[in-house]
């Protein structure tokens, strides 16, 4: 993004891997739907493994390609991202989210739910879903990121692989959300909102126990 100013570029970044991501997940949770069951369950859940994978190989070194509200809070509770610019990041995200979720209003107006994340079994089964899930993603983010050289060269197929793995067990159950903004921008195009806090909620404790977890093994 040369035309950018610097000091904008991250912004930018996050706002497009948030939209790739959102655009291509819940876009495949959708066309799965409507044409009955074509692409799968392993299939979704591979999209969303490779598009994060690509998505931080495209964008790492320009914003870390956070691409989750509840990875900008964990990286910012371990010390290791500027809480200047939480909001800028989380604001770039939502945005991100909220215009994939749009286009795909428009691509796919019988859509009812656009690929949001909705429990299967009961609310308390998926909050409890979504922080272990969220947990297990950014302990496997922090230490990628934060390992030596030819561990971060790894970090896009190792976060990609957590996604993807989480997604196969826990998505027919929760929705393997792991990211607020994922959930947040389907229900709010779609209006479905009831159980929308489970993924508003569940995923920063989980991001938050994990990088507390790590800075308390760090100080010994």
């Amino acid at each position: 993004m040369p035309w950018l100013p610097p000091k904008y570029r991250p912004f930018a970044a996050e706002f497009a891997g948030t939209f790739c991501l959102v655009f291509c997940g819940t876009g495949a949770v959708i066309v799965n739907q409507q044409t009955q069951g074509q692409i799968g369950h392993a299939g979704v859940s591979a999209v969303f493994g490779l598009i994060v994978m690509a998505m931080i190989y495209s964008f790492g070194e320009t914003s870390g390609a956070h691409m989750n509200p509840a990875v900008t809070i964990g990286f910012t509770i371990a010390g290791l991202f500027n809480k200047n610019r939480v909001l800028s990041y989380i604001s770039a995200q939502i945005a991100g989210a909220l215009v994939a979720s749009a286009f795909l209003k428009l691509l796919f107006p019988a859509s009812l739910t656009l690929g949001g994340t909705i429990p299967s079994g009961s609310v308390w089964q998926s909050f409890v879903l979504e922080i272990v899930l969220t947990f297990i993603l950014m302990l496997v983010v922090l230490k990628t990121s934060q390992g030596s050289k030819e561990t971060g060269v790894m970090a896009g197929i190792a976060i990609g692989a957590t996604v993807l793995v989480e997604a196969l067990f826990a998505g027919p159950i929760s929705g393997a959300s792991m990211n607020p903004v994922r959930s947040l921008a389907p229900a709010i195009i779609s209006g479905q909102l009831s159980t929308l806090w489970i993924y508003l909620i569940a995923p920063v404790i989980g991001a938050g126990l994990a990088s507390l977890l790590l800075a308390h093994f760090n100080k010994e």
